[in-house]
């Protein structure tokens, strides 16, 4: 085997990034506009300048080998900063935002704060993704992401887009007053109902009916008459806004945690994304502070 030196063509490397993360070489093709023979060409061009095989190929695709899956996360993170610092050196305005969230969180930040965003910047797409738990954000490559908690992310920055109230809510339709209505009992990290008696001086629901892991369900419970729910302000918003759920007559509670917009540290360098991210956030906030 001969000895490299130096990089392979970048062509080659953004084929093989391409096919291993769309997982055949048919895609990759039709993402470059080349045919299947063309993308097949160039990886073994690549894998011979390497002296290692980076594709199984079979009858049903291909998939990658040890050193393929080796290889993969190095060529993505070089082009991802190559890429990331050509756009801060020369970029134009960004022509696409992606953001990925909880499909709460979405639902009541970010789609109400896009009309402002979009017209402000009318060029710009705005790409949304979905996560389904919390979990799964340190695999998600998108590079703005809502979440939900304090702001200490490791290698992210964090704009507080507003912080976490917890208020009693109950049905819109349900006339009836504290104490006659069942509480909802909410499991998982944020203050229960115990925390809020204790700061407000107020009792707790004498019984729980229902027992819920989400917020989401907590305040869809209560929307649907199933009682009271300690329920998010920020994350109620649809459901005050539409007369589903309607706020009790109680002190709410603040909380240490919040809602912040948040993205890799070495992104955003250049001007005009810069500005194109302090739109949004001031979007996201806007719409916050509508809530009553």
């Amino acid at each position: 085997m001969s000895e490299t030196r130096g990089l392979p063509p970048l062509d080659w490397l953004r084929i093989f990034e391409a096919a291993a993360r769309l997982q055949g070489f048919s895609a990759a093709a039709r993402e470059f506009g080349l045919t299947q023979a063309a993308v097949s060409q160039r990886i073994r061009n690549l894998e011979s300048w390497l002296g290692r095989d980076l594709f199984v190929r079979s009858a049903r695709g291909v998939t990658l080998t040890y050193a393929g899956e080796g290889y993969l996360p190095l060529v993505q993170d070089a082009l991802s900063r190559l890429e990331r610092g050509t756009e801060a050196m020369f970029g134009t305005a960004p022509r696409d935002m992606h953001i990925s969230a909880l499909s709460s969180h979405l639902d009541a930040l970010v789609l109400p704060a896009l009309p402002e965003f979009t017209y402000a910047h009318p060029n710009v797409q705005v790409v949304v993704d979905t996560v389904p738990q919390r979990s799964n954000f340190e695999q998600d490559r998108t590079a703005l992401q809502l979440r939900f908690g304090r702001g200490d992310w490791a290698r992210r920055k964090a704009a507080l887009i507003c912080k976490e109230e917890l208020a009693p809510m109950a049905a819109g339709q349900d006339n009836r007053e504290w104490p006659e209505i069942a509480g909802i009992k909410l499991r998982g990290e944020r203050p229960g109902w115990r925390d809020w008696a204790a700061v407000t001086g107020y009792p707790a629901p004498a019984q729980d009916r229902l027992s819920v892991d989400s917020m989401q369900h907590a305040l869809s419970a209560a929307a649907a008459g199933g009682g009271v729910a300690l329920g998010s302000v920020a994350l109620a918003r649809p459901h005050l806004e539409a007369g589903r759920l309607r706020k009790l007559a109680l002190p709410s509670l603040a909380t240490e945690d919040g809602y912040w917009l948040t993205w890799p540290e070495d992104e955003f360098r250049a001007p005009k994304a810069q500005q194109m991210l302090a739109d949004f956030t001031t979007a996201l906030r806007g719409s916050v502070g509508t809530i009553e």
